[in-house]
């Protein structure tokens, strides 16, 4: 089949990223001797500075690695909602859904502190090796993607009138980024500098370094500064001026930690996933409620759009009502065997224009009122957001669809990073950074990046697994996946995307999986370039919480026999750009010859796999 690049194949190192000097700085660190953990954090901090539209310092990350040798592990990066942030705060307010922008809908960053357990952890490099890289872009420029200065463009009105620090920083004599101009961010670059020069105040030694950096982020001169921040009133989408919930004590409290990832197999592989706190499991449900018997000439066919389609649609219905951090999951019965059997038997000839939530264990769904609004809209034919300003179409057209839309008051459908790395020791590692953009909240102007707005993912209605609860995570979309044959990691990958990432990251698994190798290898590329599509039959997690039932959105490339079959059966059907759907990066490693592969996207000509 037809692809745009070769699936990389070597026995060094391979990184792939939605960034190319993420890509080449985690390289750089492999070259240096440095292992796969090293060469991620390396590539996450360069990502906080290179794409701060997608993701910052002040977001999350979630992250899966499995160790040579080892089991694979979750590290959560997800930040909990603060003490203060209670159902009765917001309500209060006369808000009926967290805001999407500004304090208010700030959890506890978790994204540094992850990393720095990851460095410290698995790891070989010192602080100061490992963060050089970000340091020098910030400090010394980077050539800024086009989506910088867009988006910036998007909010610049909000930047000049009420969010002047973020003007200050990215509006410079009020001219936003412009592509391929060397963009600095000095405060940022300090921010670093200082962290280094603290930690490595505190003494010799590389974990008693990484330790102090954790410490200056928890309780020193970052903490302080997040904590001011959060409780400076401003703007935000509700169009009032709020301060947020987080403080000192939240900052301090919080420490990345380790858990066991939800597993399941299929087919001969095992896929391993964050667990419902994510919308990770959404990807193994979809696997769950497949048919038996499929294989490479099924690949693009309509029965095998309509059925993904379908099956996409019961499992993000499952999500809907049984995914969250605030209650227990039955996510046994959520994947087993019986459960999907019968769930299949919903998938019909013609498309469902339902939510359609599962009963596992004979227990009864719950959905906020605010998602059954959507659904109520979605019914009478109307689409949109279920409350608030900046709702709408997705944007389908371009090359940079699936990224950020932000409305001029703020509001945004978020997006994020991805990375994966191997080395050739066989540590493998996926992690999906986001949060903290500079169209969130604020700039810091002490720190060079602004807090993050996750909790908008959170309901104001309580006893849902997904209510807002301080101490809780709030659901997040970001999903990394790493796969295994037998007890073997083989592959790791995923994607930018919000509600999107666990479909076509599931699109990719199958066309990889079910695809012939190539060149003695798995067929990265290919599953990477096939065209792509989604579905938009939920509500969305971001504000506000927009749900189009019946929608399916797909690259042109998919054809017009696809096209015509879809909507004979009932399917709302977009027809995007030719090159629309998805950002996935993926690594992988052959157990038997210990041969590396890579592959990257080629839509937005952004990401980028490299190795040797």
């Amino acid at each position: 089949m037809f692809t745009t690049r070769p699936t990389l194949q070597g026995t060094h190192g391979m990184v792939s990223s939605t960034h190319w000097l993420a890509s080449q700085s985690a390289m750089a660190v492999l070259e240096d001797g440095g292992n796969a953990f090293d060469a991620a954090v390396a590539a996450g901090f360069v990502l906080h500075v290179v794409e701060p539209h997608l993701n910052g310092p002040g977001g999350e990350v979630p992250i899966i690695l499995a160790p040579a040798g080892g089991e694979p592990t979750v590290l959560c990066g997800q930040g909990p909602a603060p003490a203060g942030a209670t159902i009765n705060h917001y309500t209060s307010l006369g808000l009926d859904l967290v805001p999407g922008t500004g304090p208010l809908a700030a959890a506890v960053p978790g994204a540094f502190d992850a990393w720095m357990v990851l460095l410290r952890d698995h790891g070989t490099k010192p602080l100061a090796e490992v963060l050089r890289y970000a340091i020098g872009y910030a400090e010394h420029g980077h050539p800024a993607v086009e989506r910088i200065g867009e988006t910036v463009e998007t909010v610049r009105e909000l930047f000049e009138t009420e969010w002047t620090t973020s003007a200050e920083l990215y509006l410079p004599d009020g001219k936003s980024p412009v592509a391929g101009r060397l963009l600095t961010n000095p405060a940022l670059a300090a921010t670093w500098r200082r962290l280094v020069a603290e930690a490595e105040a505190a003494g010799p030694g590389r974990e008693t370094q990484i330790e102090a950096a954790r410490r200056v982020w928890r309780e020193g001169f970052i903490a302080q500064e997040l904590a001011d921040a959060a409780a400076r009133p401003a703007m935000d989408s509700s169009g009032q001026r709020n301060a947020g919930t987080l403080t000192g004590d939240d900052l301090a409290a919080f420490e990345a930690t380790y858990e066991p990832p939800v597993r399941h197999s299929w087919n001969g592989w095992t896929v391993c996933k964050a667990g419902p706190w994510s919308q990770g499991p959404v990807l193994l449900q979809q696997l769950a409620l497949l048919p038996d018997g499929l294989g490479e000439d099924d690949l693009g066919t309509p029965e095998f759009l309509h059925t993904l389609v379908e099956g996409g649609k019961l499992a993000m219905a499952d999500r809907e009502a049984w995914y969250g951090d605030a209650a227990d999951v039955p996510l046994t019965e959520l994947l087993s065997r019986p459960y999907n059997d019968e769930r299949r038997t919903l998938i019909g000839e013609r498309a469902s224009y339902e939510l359609r939530p599962g009963q596992p264990g004979g227990r009864t769904p719950r959905l906020s009122k605010q998602a059954l609004a959507a659904v109520a809209r979605a019914a009478s034919g109307e689409s949109g957001p279920a409350a608030g300003p900046g709702g709408g179409e997705p944007t389908v057209g371009g090359p940079a669809a699936g990224e950020p839309d932000v409305g001029r008051d703020g509001v945004t459908r978020g997006d994020t990073c991805h990375l994966d790395v191997v080395d050739r020791w066989g540590n493998m590692i996926a992690a999906t950074p986001s949060g903290g953009w500079l169209q969130s909240n604020p700039a810091i102007p002490a720190l060079g990046f602004p807090l993050g707005t996750r909790l908008q993912m959170t309901w104001l209605d309580p006893g849902l697994p997904n209510s807002l609860t301080p101490g809780r995570r709030p659901r997040t979309t970001l999903t990394p996946s790493l796969a295994l044959r037998g007890d073997t990691p083989v592959m790791a990958f995923g994607t930018p995307g919000g509600d999107q990432q666990d479909q076509w990251s599931t699109h990719f698994f199958l066309g990889v999986a079910l695809r012939a190798p190539v060149r003695s290898g798995l067929d990265l590329q290919g599953a990477i370039d096939a065209p792509n599509w989604h579905q938009e039959s939920f509500p969305g997690s971001f504000h506000p919480r927009a749900m189009t039932a019946g929608r399916v959105v797909v690259e042109s490339r998919i054809g017009e026999a696809a096209i015509a079959e879809l909507r004979r059966r009932g399917h709302d059907v977009v027809i995007g750009a030719p090159w629309s759907e998805g950002r996935l990066c993926a690594v992988a490693r052959d157990p038997e010859t210990g041969v590396l592969l890579a592959a990257a996207n080629p839509r937005g000509a952004q990401g980028y796999a490299v190795g040797r």
